[in-house]
């Protein structure tokens, strides 16, 4: 009788836990935001009504500017891009293959929600439910779609940055920063607002950058009171930006497309993050928030991706069950969050045990032609792309699902057997 060897104990010793925990706090986040933000109850008259509870506070401004926490995302992102690009290129690894596995990493998590919004708007469209219904809804549900059009540009631009960190790291970030107000000016001097698309290519890869300073131990190196000098500038900076300049009081209304004063926040919060270490360090240390960490982290793009469909779906469950739907804004439904937010994380855990097999990687075979994974990944950007920017319909939820499977395809397929000899040769 053979026994079974023990699976190796993971590792921790080289690993920063703080940021995964930064990044599990960062998407838990986006899921309250949208819980405050999103209202859909009986209004006064007994009617159906949709609201944006959050938006109508007087704090609401100010709240965005400590709520926006996805430039925060993006440093933790740089960091993960930076050190995962090492790691790669130490194994051999070239430009291609990281590309590959990146794009895999957020496309195969997006093809089933893409069917999904496919499916239902379908059956909703077929049902005659009135259009403006289904329309609003999935404008709402496809939001945060935006997020996996930003991400894919900026793994793919990992390989170019890193080299340009490498030879010239402030050299690289005068040069995005310069994009960055160029783009903005140009926007807001002509008045085309699809000018500000361009910083697509500028806003999200400089922040992410950053990331690649705190991999490098550049936070680290600094004294707390200039990290705290830095990022109170970076806030005091934000008011003329807002009050005088042309941006919006809302770090939401800064983020599609994005502007200068998301890159003031990322740099404001990758030093409150390095201040916040210490701190951070002693949570991680402890064992239950590991497993609680590590249980999220796991499942981390399941929840982003599906929690708004998920927050609807019990919203309108809670409308079929008298009394139980509060009037968006009151009390009632305020203090009915808390409660929202714990059924819908446990909902999205649930789900994400049915959909974990088709997000895991598992064995992928050796790297496509660099054309066929360029191709692949712009089959991958455009459908997010273009429910950031033109919001989520029917065509567009069944056009991307065909476009993420055929991404899927041509990443996960095997070269045949007498083309891998000869490339060998």
């Amino acid at each position: 009788m053979t026994t079974r060897a023990a699976p190796a104990a993971v590792d921790l010793s080289r690993r920063d836990l703080t940021l995964d925990l930064a990044r599990v706090v960062c998407v838990l986040f986006v899921i309250v935001v949208h819980l405050v933000q999103v209202g859909i109850g009986p209004g006064p008259d007994g009617g159906l009504v949709a609201s944006r509870p959050a938006e109508e506070q007087p704090w609401f401004n100010a709240a965005t500017w400590v709520g926006q926490i996805m430039p925060l995302f993006f440093v933790v992102g740089g960091f993960a891009a930076a050190t995962g690009w090492r790691s790669w290129t130490t194994k051999g690894g070239d430009a291609a293959g990281f590309i590959r596995t990146r794009t895999l990493r957020l496309a195969q998590p997006a093809l089933p929600l893409f069917l999904f919004f496919a499916i239902v708007l379908g059956v909703a469209t077929a049902a005659g439910l009135p259009p403006q219904l289904v329309a609003d809804a999935a404008i709402g549900a496809g939001s945060p779609l935006w997020f996996l059009a930003a991400y894919l540009l900026c793994q793919a631009a990992v390989p170019f940055l890193a080299a340009c960190h490498a030879h010239r790291p402030v050299l690289t970030l005068a040069v995005l920063a310069a994009g960055v107000v160029l783009v903005d000016a140009a926007r807001f001097s002509i008045g085309i607002p699809e000018i500000g698309l361009l910083n697509l290519l500028f806003v999200w890869p400089l922040v992410q950058q950053l990331g690649f300073w705190y991999a490098d131990g550049w936070f680290d190196r600094r004294h707390p009171l200039v990290l705290v000098g830095v990022a109170a500038a970076c806030y005091a900076a934000l008011w003329p930006l807002t009050a005088i300049g042309p941006y919006s009081a809302s770090m939401l209304g800064n983020l599609n497309p994005p502007t200068v004063p998301l890159v003031v926040l990322g740099v404001a919060q990758a030093c409150i993050l390095r201040l916040l270490k210490p701190l951070l360090t002693r949570l991680m240390s402890l064992r239950p928030m590991q497993g609680v960490v590590f249980v999220l982290g796991s499942r981390l793009m399941t929840i982003y991706l599906w929690h708004l469909p998920v927050m609807l779906a019990l919203t309108g469950l809670s409308l079929l069950i008298p009394g139980a739907a509060p009037t968006p804004a009151s009390a009632e439904w305020w203090w009915s969050r808390p409660v929202l937010f714990v059924a819908v994380l446990g909902v999205l855990l649930a789900l994400s045990l049915a959909i974990a097999k088709w997000e895991a990687l598992g064995t992928l075979g050796p790297t496509p032609h660099p054309i066929v994974v360029g191709l692949a990944w712009v089959c991958a950007f455009l459908p997010p792309f273009a429910v950031m920017e033109w919001f989520l319909d029917l065509p567009i939820a069944a056009v991307g699902a065909l476009l993420l499977g055929v991404a899927v395809l041509l990443l996960r397929r095997r070269p045949s057997p007498d083309r891998s000899v000869r490339s060998k040769a």
